[in-house]
């Protein structure tokens, strides 16, 4: 994939709701994971977001959910692995067709929240989410959480004919393993811009974190997760972004 790439949960208002500062932060991403409306968005919303990162030259990506809007998506849902592909079917399509409508396309799938944790958690769910997306267009890449050993997630990838973008956390705390400490757990999510900005640069140097119990954990990545919610979080996406053009540029 070449240089890190920066990716961002976007298009998350709805109706009279308005989430997020997605006109200031895409300036300075790569990859749009774009709601599609179960946890968050909806067609305008979308068509907006969609419109948005074509002015910038902003992949865009669709960012499936459990329909969950109470929930933000952040809820388990006891679905089958055809309820699975049926839900990615239906909000890849729709924000597909929404893309294709001003002259773009989706270009890589992210799943979000409780959808994106119970893959990584279990591999008859990441079978159900990877074959939908096969079934759905191979060329789409996946977004999937990079852990310490990623050769499970890999070889049923490879199995299916899809790509593997792995992804990392600027702005969360990992266990062992590699999988992100629960936002119920103190100290799960970085609030201090200069914490979140450090663990990013040694994510991209590809140095490694410090896990939640003291031992030493590195990781793969292609992409790296930002956030763009508040002003804080947009200034240090923009120092990261410039950090990246000075490592790049070096």
């Amino acid at each position: 994939m070449g240089r890190l790439l920066l990716n961002c949960d976007i298009g998350e208002s709805y109706g009279a709701w308005t989430m997020g500062l997605d006109a200031e932060v895409m300036p300075y991403i790569d990859c749009a994971n774009i709601a599609c409306g179960f946890h968050a968005g909806d067609p305008s919303v979308m068509r907006k977001t969609v419109a948005l990162a074509l002015k910038h030259d902003v992949t865009i990506g669709a960012h499936p959910a459990y329909p969950d809007l109470v929930g933000f998506g952040r809820r388990s849902m006891a679905c089958s692995p055809q309820e699975i592909q049926d839900l990615l079917h239906y909000q890849i399509g729709g924000l597909d067709g929404v893309a294709r409508a001003q002259g773009g396309r989706v270009r890589y799938v992210k799943p979000h929240g409780a959808m994106y944790n119970d893959m990584m958690a279990n591999p008859t769910q990441l079978r159900a989410v990877i074959e939908g997306i096969a079934r759905y267009n191979p060329e789409l890449p996946l977004m999937v959480l990079s852990m310490r050993d990623n050769s499970a997630v890999q070889a049923m990838a490879d199995e299916f004919g899809v790509t593997l973008w792995f992804e990392a956390f600027a702005d969360r705390a990992y266990d062992s393993a590699g999988r992100l400490v629960s936002r119920s757990l103190p100290g799960a999510v970085h609030h201090e811009p200069e914490l979140i900005i450090q663990q990013a640069m040694t994510l991209s140097r590809g140095e490694a974190l410090i896990a939640s119990d003291g031992s030493e954990l590195k990781l793969k990545v292609d992409t790296l997760c930002v956030h763009g919610d508040n002003a804080s979080s947009i200034a240090a996406v923009q120092r990261i972004r410039q950090a990246l053009g000075t490592m790049s540029a070096s």
